[in-house]
């Protein structure tokens, strides 16, 4: 019994930390998107190209991550407490799923080239769009961590 729990805590300690490492990421994210986002000289195309293309790799390690790593995690972990969990993560999904298309919409469009000024300001105004859909997505990635992951913690600890 012992060995469980202690697989228990090591198991989902770990997904502590790659969720941890995730939030760094999203932080990094928000950050480029600031950056950018209070901008308001567009002619200087090189420096503005340069600072896209860095949010864009930023934003797909940051998408790729959460549904390649974190969301996976989060279900096993439901699917192990059976606690409603998969429920709420089939509710979740498909609306994380409509953000992510728009965060790969985004990035299509830079394809990892310079802009013309009038394709840094065309960008400009998606850039908005883009934040209230990170905003959207985060908050739903913060209600599946609290209430597939954190709501386990105790859970975990108090099995020890």
């Amino acid at each position: 019994m012992l060995d469980n729990c202690r697989n228990a805590r090591e198991r989902w300690g770990g997904v502590s930390e790659l969720i941890d490492r995730w939030l760094k990421e999203r932080q990094e994210l928000l950050v480029h998107y600031c950056d950018l986002s209070g901008t308001s000289d567009y002619s200087q195309t090189d420096v503005l190209s340069a600072k896209f293309i860095r949010l864009c790799e930023v934003l797909v390690d940051y998408v790729s991550a959460g549904h390649f790593e974190i969301y996976d995690q989060l279900v096993q972990e439901a699917r192990e407490f059976n606690d409603g969990g998969l429920e709420l993560a089939a509710r979740l999904y498909p609306r994380i799923e409509q953000t992510t298309e728009t965060a790969l919409n985004f990035n299509d469009r830079l394809n990892g080239q310079s802009l013309s000024e009038s394709e840094i300001r065309e960008l400009f105004e998606q850039l908005s769009e883009l934040g209230e859909t990170l905003e959207s997505r985060f908050e739903m990635e913060d209600y599946l961590i609290e209430h597939l992951h954190n709501a386990h913690a105790e859970k975990v600890i108090s099995s020890a």
